[in-house]
C-alpha cells in the first residue's frame, strides 16, 4: 500500500508540475524539478528487494544530479555540458539494468530486431544530420551522447522480445519517451525554438522515467500500481 502511495504521490506532483509550466510559470523550476525524482526513488527504495535494484536507483541518482545541474544551464555552458555528462551516465547504466534482466523467452525475432536496429540508426543519423551545422564545439559530446541514449533503446527493444509481459512494454514505450524528450530539447536548443518545450521535454521526460521504473518492478515480479 505504501508503494502505490508512493507513486501516486509522484504522479500528482508530476501533473501539477506540468500544468505550472503549461501556465508559463518556468521560474519554479528550482523549487519543483528537484523534488520530482526523489520521489520515485522513494518507491523504488521501499519495493522488495531485486537483483537490479541498485542499478535502478543508481541510474534515477544519476538522472536527479543531470535535473538539478540542468537548472543551471542558462547561467553559462559547462552547466549544460556537466547535465549531459550526468545524463550519458544515467543512460549507461540503464543499458546495463536492462542487459542484466532475466529473459523469459528465447529471441527468435532477428529479423524483427535488425529492422528496429535499422530504425534506430536512421534516427541516429537524421538527428545528426540536423543537428551537427549548429553545435560548435559540443559535436564531440552531442554525438557521443545521442549514439549511447540510440543504444539505450536498442536494449530496451531487445527486453521487449525477451522479457516478460507487460513489463517488457513499459520499459519499451518509456524508452521511446526518453529519446523522444531528449530530441525535443536537442531540436529546441540547436536548431529551432519550439512552442512550449519545456513542458514537451518534461512531460515525455517524467513519463518516460515513470514508465522504466513500473516496467523494472513489473519485471521483477512486483504488482505497481
Amino acid at each position: 500500500m505504501k508503494k502505490a502511495i508512493i507513486f501516486k504521490i509522484y504522479l500528482a506532483f508530476s501533473a501539477l508540475y506540468l500544468i505550472i509550466l503549461l501556465a508559463g510559470h518556468e521560474n519554479l523550476d528550482l523549487f519543483l524539478k528537484p523534488v520530482l525524482l526523489p520521489i520515485l526513488a522513494f518507491g523504488v527504495y521501499f519495493y522488495s528487494k531485486f537483483p537490479t535494484k541498485n542499478t535502478l536507483l543508481t541510474a534515477l541518482l544519476f538522472s536527479w544530479i543531470g535535473d538539478v545541474i540542468l537548472l543551471f544551464s542558462d547561467i553559462a555552458e559547462i552547466y549544460f555540458i556537466l547535465g549531459l555528462v550526468s545524463f550519458l551516465t544515467a543512460h549507461v547504466i540503464y543499458c546495463i539494468l536492462f542487459n542484466n534482466q532475466l529473459k523469459t523467452r528465447n529471441s527468435k525475432h532477428k529479423i524483427i530486431f535488425g529492422i528496429g536496429s535499422l530504425l534506430v540508426a536512421f534516427y541516429l543519423i537524421g538527428m545528426l544530420i540536423v543537428l551537427l551545422p549548429s553545435l560548435g564545439d559540443l559535436k564531440i559530446p552531442v554525438i557521443i551522447y545521442a549514439s549511447v541514449i540510440s543504444i539505450m533503446l536498442l536494449f530496451a527493444f531487445n527486453g521487449f522480445l525477451v522479457w516478460k509481459k507487460p513489463g517488457n512494454k513499459y520499459i519499451f514505450v518509456g524508452a521511446i519517451a526518453f529519446v523522444i524528450s531528449d530530441s525535443i530539447l536537442a531540436v529546441n536548443k540547436f536548431y529551432t525554438p519550439i512552442e512550449k518545450s519545456s513542458f514537451l521535454i518534461m512531460l515525455t521526460y517524467l513519463v518516460a522515467q515513470y514508465l522504466i521504473v513500473v516496467g523494472i518492478l513489473k519485471l521483477n515480479s512486483k504488482k505497481v500500481e
